[in-house]
């Protein structure tokens, strides 16, 4: 392993624990708020999503996703795990990257488990990462169409409501993982 390659794993490392460790931790209360606020949000964004929602296994929501960096980045949220409307767990979302990344943005993310199998693979995980699982069908925008190719993904992500500047919006490498909560 080279040089660069040492001081980039640890910057990515470095940044990762800043941000999980400097990023206040909610409460359930302040959570669960924020979840039904951006669940109105993304259900008013496309006409069909309240009816996606209704016929997934389980909905993973996180309202506020911040991602910041110049060259290394860090991302950090806090959501919920609801099935069939109730609130099952409480989760993580983290992340670090070394690249093309420039600035500072929050956004909201709801990942729709489609079907038992993915909610199980999911919950039973111990730390799962988006883009690992080739099921993962990413929709950029809440309002964007979803077509029926889409559909047939056992795993819908939906990011919506970009705050801020920042050049990249990839979900590619984030882990979830449960809080203990």
């Amino acid at each position: 392993m080279n040089r660069f390659s040492v001081i980039s794993k640890a910057a990515v490392a470095a940044t990762a624990l800043a941000f999980s460790v400097l990023a206040p931790a909610a409460t359930t209360s302040e959570i669960n708020t924020r979840v039904d606020d951006a669940l109105t949000r993304f259900y008013a964004a496309g006409p069909n999503h309240r009816e996606l929602a209704r016929k997934a296994s389980a909905v993973l929501v996180f309202p506020r996703v911040t991602k910041a960096g110049a060259g290394v980045a860090g991302e950090y949220g806090e959501g919920a795990l609801e099935v069939h409307g109730a609130t099952v767990g409480y989760y993580k979302v983290t992340g670090a990257s070394v690249g093309a990344t420039l600035g500072a943005a929050r956004r909201s993310e709801v990942i729709l488990f489609m079907t038992e199998a993915a909610k199980e693979k999911f919950v039973n995980s111990n730390g799962w990462t988006v883009g690992a699982d080739a099921g993962v069908a990413v929709v950029k925008g809440a309002g964007a169409e979803v077509d029926s190719q889409t559909l047939q993904h056992p795993v819908l992500a939906f990011v919506f409501g970009e705050k801020g500047l920042i050049g990249d919006i990839s979900l590619e490498g984030a882990k979830i993982t449960k809080l203990d909560r």
